[in-house]
């Protein structure tokens, strides 16, 4: 038992740590030989320092173990062989070769610690429990090692992992990496991390790009690796997430380490470490590793200790004696004694590297002190428990046997030296605070650990993560942050478009439909604009639409203003000319007072074109159809009433003929009334029905919305053009069948033509009118209405005014009478 680290006490706590190099049995040549060809991990020595740290801590203080003192046996343990059993049989039993039998007359150990692989605890937890040996395990928390069934007597010190897929998760979201790829190893502790990972990540909307199992169980484990290997490469994916403890993944950590697997960001678990020694080093990395490792608050003391501990202190730690000889060049015996003849004498471990030696506390030598402290608080529960029994019964204070212990140590929670507070029931445990560690290489194979964020699930939703991205090191030609994403972000004005038999993570961008804005990166839908706002060209905002409608003050408007002004004027100035002459020949032949209601009407047709002009509301939108339908019915129902007085007025002087009494009656005058009293009766339906109203019109002009009048029912609107055109069209027959009837003052043929251009311009209005939008449409029909008005202004009454202003001796009054005598003589 000579190759082990030892300090005496009164209760001893036993440790099984995997040491490796640091002791070498020599009595065996060919196992040292073997030794010899290992990695020295100087690392994991410090486990050793903790606990003696802490030992030391207790034992000088004065309100714990009164009269009683710890002290520690610390062993090498192998990793899955059948060695790993040698030192705990020989701890137990004093010999490893006859099991379930003691050599030892009397054992003060107490406690054991192993760690801080699950599988080792595991193994050694399997031996430990049959005798009811209290096991603390100082390594990352494995739920296998939680069944109270199996391993009775194990207390687990790390804390449970139950905030690290949320840790990760927060990680990836702070990068906007959305397409990862997922690596553990195939045990029963990643299965469930995996599970809350991928829960975790499908509520961010996170996809996984591949999600790969390893296990070292497996006889294929080398192909597997290599596939493995393949799968990471070939993947778009540039994060990787890993999770699995060091021993199982061991091989992948190597390849990661070395050439295999390029560009990648790893984002793993505690358990790794990536910082080991490499015989050949490139500066910088091929990958990025970011560590999440648990939070603590760093021991006060533990570094001047470190700094002060040499052989000399602790002449028992066969451990330490082997660090020091081969980081110090001292002169090693072949015998079991040992000199120190070449060492430095003022050497301490600071002098070593960081990455062969750190001299803050790690993570597992946290656990080892609180370890450490949960065993002494238990003990001084269970002296004081033995002090009332012992006042009771008079007996001796003796050493606990550790089955006793387990009464104490299942009800202990504490609060340690950093205020940090210790709680064995899972169910209780606190939710974990982590540290994000990033490598940075150097020459030489040198490595430095940087803490470069936190992630604290007390904090805030949303400021749960703090990371100093500036301190992050990337990859070997990586200029910016990596890019992890299966599709790239669709930008404003676009929507995600899923991909058929794909990831929700990958998608094409399809640009926003008319009036429909994307404002942010990678939105499901478009939100269309309200009626009242456009979508501008981008389709990444809303603007408010300027108000529209066909006003005076425009171009258009001033012009079509201009022209009813000026037709009205002209018409106006034509029945002053009536007036004035109006006992001339020609306005007598022609029906003087008809002529006067159609110029008084056509003034009236000019003028309510004026009412479409301007911003519409009830009133105008009513007035304008209403004023429209009957001004120009009277229009035309005069000029029917003027060709029927001219048919009426031949038939009636021929011989023979009973018209006469019609004429002189004064029947055409009826027209005028009846025809008006039959569309005023029409506006009366469509009043009562629907009434014109104020609309509007979104679509027509982009970024404008046009204020317009709704006739309400296009179908009463479409039966009062079409009652107009019946006039029309009957003033028409009746005009070309009197066109050729003899007379100087004949009107007839000028009274087909006007009703021919008036149904000319209205058929045209109707497509026209159908096929415009906005602003147009209303132009067009104040259009027509001018065009309409000017053309029975024009055709009916421009050849008069010819013969009353520039032909005046055609119209003399005698003229006609003598015309009219000579006819009645010749018939």
């Amino acid at each position: 038992m000579k190759h082990r680290a030892h300090m005496d006490g009164d209760v001893m706590i036993t440790g099984f740590f995997p040491l490796k190099t640091l002791g070498i049995d020599h009595s065996n040549s060919h196992a040292s030989r073997q030794e010899e060809n290992k990695m020295f991990i100087f690392k994991n020595y410090q486990s050793v320092l903790a606990l003696a740290f802490a030992i030391e801590e207790i034992n000088k203080n004065p309100d714990l173990l009164h009269n009683m003192t710890l002290g520690f046996d610390i062993y090498d343990v192998e990793f899955r062989t059948w060695t790993m059993f040698k030192n705990p049989f020989t701890c137990l039993f004093g010999n490893y070769k006859i099991p379930n039998y003691s050599c030892m007359r009397e054992s003060r150990s107490i406690a054991v610690l192993t760690g801080p692989s699950g599988i080792t605890s595991d193994q050694i937890g399997t031996l430990l429990g049959l005798y009811r040996f209290p096991q603390l395990t100082f390594g990352p928390f494995d739920h296998a090692l939680s069944d109270h069934n199996k391993f009775p007597a194990l207390y687990q010190m790390a804390p449970k992992d139950s905030s690290i897929a949320t840790a990760m998760v927060s990680l990836l979201l702070h990068f906007s990496w959305n397409w990862v790829g997922i690596l553990t190893s195939q045990d029963e502790n990643s299965a469930w991390i995996l599970a809350e990972l991928k829960e975790e990540m499908a509520k961010n909307r996170i996809c996984v790009a591949y999600e790969l199992m390893l296990s070292t169980q497996d006889l294929s484990y080398i192909f597997k690796l290599m596939a493995v290997h393949n799968e990471i490469n070939l993947s778009s994916a540039s994060v990787l997430i890993i999770y699995g403890d060091n021993d199982s993944l061991i091989a992948l950590m190597i390849f990661i380490e070395q050439i295999f697997i390029h560009g990648k960001v790893c984002i793993v678990n505690c358990q790794w470490d990536f910082t080991m020694k490499r015989k050949y080093f490139m500066l910088g990395s091929l990958h990025v590793p970011l560590i999440f490792t648990h939070h603590h608050v760093e021991v006060s003391g533990f570094t001047d200790f470190v700094k002060a501990v040499k052989p000399s202190k602790y002449p028992e730690d066969i451990f330490l004696a082997r660090l020091w000889f081969l980081s110090f060049n001292c002169s090693d015996s072949e015998s079991d004694c040992i000199t120190w003849e070449n060492c430095v004498h003022d050497a301490s471990l600071d002098w070593l590297p960081v990455h062969i030696f750190e001299m803050t506390m790690s993570g597992d030598s946290y656990n080892i002190y609180n370890a450490v402290y949960a065993v002494a608080l238990a003990l001084h529960e269970m002296f004081l428990h033995q002090r009332e029994v012992q006042t009771m019964g008079n007996r001796k204070q003796r050493v606990p046997s550790p089955e006793e212990l387990h009464t104490f140590l299942r009800s202990i929670q504490f609060y340690n030296r950093t205020r940090d507070q210790v709680i064995w029931n899972d169910k209780r445990q606190l939710e974990t605070e982590y540290d994000i560690l990033n490598i940075w290489n150097f020459p030489e194979g040198l490595a430095f650990e940087v803490k470069v964020g936190k992630f604290s699930p007390y904090a805030p939703h949303g400021n749960q993560m703090s990371l100093s991205e500036d301190m992050v090191e990337w990859a070997i030609g990586t200029t910016g942050t990596p890019q992890s994403v299966c599709s790239e972000s669709c930008g404003p004005g676009f929507r995600k478009s899923p991909q058929e038999e794909k990831a929700a993570c990958c998608f094409d961008c399809t640009p926003c439909s008319e009036n429909e804005i994307a404002n942010g990166t990678d939105m499901e839908q478009c939100v269309k604009c309200p009626d009242h706002q456009y979508a501008n060209t981008q389709k990444n905002q809303c603007f408010l639409r300027a108000a529209s409608f066909l006003a005076f003050e425009d171009p258009l408007g001033i012009a079509l203003a201009c022209m009813a002004l000026c037709f009205s004027m002209l018409t106006a100035a034509v029945l002053g000319v009536f007036v004035k002459y109006q006992d001339t020949a020609i306005v007598k032949a022609n029906n003087r007072a008809l002529s006067y209601i159609l110029l008084i009407s056509l003034i009236f047709c000019f003028l309510c074109s004026l009412l479409f002009l301007g911003r519409p509301n009830a009133v105008t939108c009513i007035l304008q159809q209403v004023t429209f339908g009957v001004v120009f019915t009277v229009a035309v129902s005069t000029v029917l009433a003027k060709t029927v007085t001219v048919v009426l007025a031949f038939k009636a002087t021929s011989p023979g003929r009973r018209m006469r009494w019609l004429l002189v009656s004064g029947v055409p005058n009826f027209i005028i009334p009846i025809c008006t009293l039959i569309q005023v009766t029409l506006f009366g339906i469509w009043l009562g029905t629907s009434p014109p109203f104020v609309d509007t019109d979104s679509h027509s002009e982009h970024g404008h919305i046009i204020i317009l009048c709704n006739k309400g029912s296009l179908t009463a609107f479409y039966c009062v053009l079409g009652y107009l055109g019946s006039l029309a069209l009957a003033s028409f027959t009746v005009a070309f069948l009197a066109r050729n009837l003899p007379d100087t003052f004949n009107e007839a043929k000028f009274l087909t033509f006007s009703m021919l251009v008036f149904c000319s311009v209205w058929l045209t209005f109707l497509p026209v009118y159908h096929s415009a939008k906005g602003k147009v449409m209303v132009a067009v029909e104040v259009f027509s209405i001018l065009a309409s008005s000017a053309g029975l202004l024009g055709c009916i009454f421009a050849p008069k005014c010819y013969t009353i202003l520039l032909v005046p001796n055609r119209n003399p009054l005698y003229g006609f009478r003598v015309k009219d005598s000579r006819r009645t003589k010749h018939s």
